[in-house]
């Protein structure tokens, strides 16, 4: 457990999310089970919200509409940080929002741009989150790991911990 008070909390979810950018969601659906796909991140709320663009009539937001319990995972891999969410997804049609996120990169997927009928957007409310963060390079953890393996101490995987929402 860390010590953080709920503004560090949100600054630390903001700060990694923005770092990465891209995140597996996770939804479920009684017919086919657990469902992961990549989704770029439009942006994360001051209230600690994490928005994102799609498809209106995608099998995604049909999951959702049924069980809108919601996971995300954010890995930077090159810093060995890692970020799992549990969350409380809704559909949210909102043009005034979405011309606030857009960007160039959602024109590839919305050619059509905010004029596009399918847009829609994904509000995602975090309601538990955990964090792992060794703080260091590949060569680093490598090392560690050998020391560990070698010296027949546990490895220290640095640092971990809930964050407060």
């Amino acid at each position: 457990m860390n010590n953080w008070s709920k503004t560090e909390s949100l600054k630390y979810l903001k700060d990694e999310i923005n770092e990465v950018k891209t995140a597996m969601l996770t939804t479920y659906s009684s017919e086919k089970g657990f469902n992961s796909r990549p989704m770029g991140t439009a942006d994360v709320d001051d209230a600690g919200n994490i928005w994102f663009f799609t498809n209106e009539y995608s099998p995604k937001v049909s999951e959702i509409s049924v069980e809108n319990t919601v996971s995300l995972t954010y890995s930077d891999i090159s810093n060995n940080s890692y970020l799992s969410i549990v969350a409380e997804a809704e559909i949210v049609d909102d043009k005034e929002k979405m011309k606030q996120l857009w960007n160039p990169f959602v024109k590839a997927f919305f050619p059509k741009g905010l004029d596009d009928p399918k847009l829609t957007l994904l509000k995602v409310t975090p309601t538990d989150a955990e964090y792992w963060d060794s703080n260091s390079s590949s060569m680093v953890v490598l090392f560690n790991l050998l020391k560990a393996a070698v010296t027949g101490r546990e490895y220290d995987e640095g640092k971990h911990g809930k964050i407060d929402l």
